[in-house]
C-alpha cells in the first residue's frame, strides 16, 4: 500500500572512496506528497503553505516544467520527452519544501504508480548549485536485469559536484515506499568494472502529515534547506583541504587549440 502524504525522517550518509576517503552523515526530513493533493495537504497546518510564504511551503517554481501547468502534467510531459510511457495512476513526490522562503533540492524523487498501485517508474530530478537541473527516469529500460530490488543504472550528464568527473554512471537502488524507505545512489566509472567512487544513502521512516508531526520536525530542523546547502559547502571545503582533484564545469572547459597543418 502506498503511504499517505506525510514526512519521511531519518539520516543521509555520504561516502567517498577515491582518491581520498571521506564520509559524513546528518539527520534530515523530507515531504512525501501526492501530486494531485498538494494544496489540500498544505492547508492542514498553520505552519505550511502552498505557493505562498510560510515556515514550510510548497512552491510550483521549485520543480521541473512550467509552473502554470499542474505537477502531474509536467511529470507526464517529461516522461513523454524521454520515451517513458506512464499509465494513469498515483504520483508521489519525495522532496524538500521551502523553509522560510528558501529551497534547495539536490534530488527530488517522483514515484509513479499504475492504476493497480504498482510502482511503474521513478523520476529523479537532480539540481546542482549552479542553478541547473536534469531529470533521470528509472524504469523498465534501465532496470538491472535479474534483480528483485528496484535497481537502475543511467549515465550521469549533469555537473553536480566539482569533485567528480562527468564520465560516470549513476546506480540507484530503491526500496518500496512504506513505513520505511531507503534510497541509495552510487557513482561508477562508466568504462571500468570497479568499486564505486562515491555513494549516498537516505534511510527514512514515514510519519503522518499532522500539525503535531510538522511542528516537531520544524522545531528539530527549523531551516532544513539552509542546513543542506551549508553542509554542501562545508564538505566541499573539507575535500579541498584533503586535496581532492577539482573538475571544471564542462561549459567552462576551453576547447583544445587546432593546429594549422599548413604552418608546420
Amino acid at each position: 500500500m502506498i503511504p499517505e502524504p506525510g514526512l519521511y525522517t531519518g539520516t543521509l550518509r555520504h561516502r567517498r572512496y577515491r582518491p581520498r576517503a571521506h564520509a559524513f552523515s546528518y539527520e534530515l526530513f523530507m515531504a512525501w506528497l501526492d501530486v494531485d493533493r498538494i494544496p489540500d495537504v498544505m492547508a492542514r497546518s498553520r505552519l505550511t503553505g502552498f505557493n505562498r510564504f510560510n515556515w514550510a511551503s510548497y512552491d510550483d517554481r521549485d520543480h521541473l516544467g512550467a509552473p502554470s501547468e499542474s505537477l502531474r502534467e509536467r511529470v507526464t510531459t517529461d516522461a513523454r520527452a524521454h520515451g517513458v510511457s506512464l499509465e494513469r495512476g498515483p504520483i508521489y513526490l519525495l522532496t524538500h519544501l521551502r523553509y522560510l522562503g528558501y529551497c534547495f533540492n539536490p534530488i527530488s524523487l517522483f514515484f509513479c504508480y499504475d492504476a493497480t498501485h504498482t510502482l511503474q517508474a521513478v523520476l529523479a530530478e537532480v539540481n546542482n548549485t549552479f542553478g541547473e537541473r536534469r531529470t533521470y527516469w528509472l524504469w523498465a529500460d534501465n532496470r538491472q536485469a535479474g534483480r528483485a530490488d528496484y535497481r537502475y543504472r543511467c549515465a550521469k550528464d549533469l555537473h553536480v559536484s566539482p569533485f567528480m568527473p562527468m564520465d560516470l554512471d549513476y546506480e540507484f537502488v530503491l526500496s518500496e515506499p512504506g513505513e520505511a524507505l531507503v534510497v541509495h545512489m552510487a557513482t561508477h566509472d562508466r568504462h571500468l568494472e570497479s568499486p564505486p567512487l562515491f555513494d549516498a544513502t537516505m534511510t527514512l521512516a514515514h510519519r503522518p502529515w499532522t500539525p503535531h508531526a510538522i511542528r516537531m520536525a520544524l522545531l528539530r530542523h527549523p531551516w532544513m534547506t539552509i542546513k543542506v546547502i551549508a553542509a554542501i559547502h562545508w564538505q566541499a571545503f573539507r575535500l579541498l583541504i584533503k586535496r581532492v582533484p577539482v573538475f571544471t564545469h564542462p561549459a567552462h572547459v576551453q576547447p583544445a587549440p587546432k593546429h594549422n597543418e599548413g604552418s608546420r
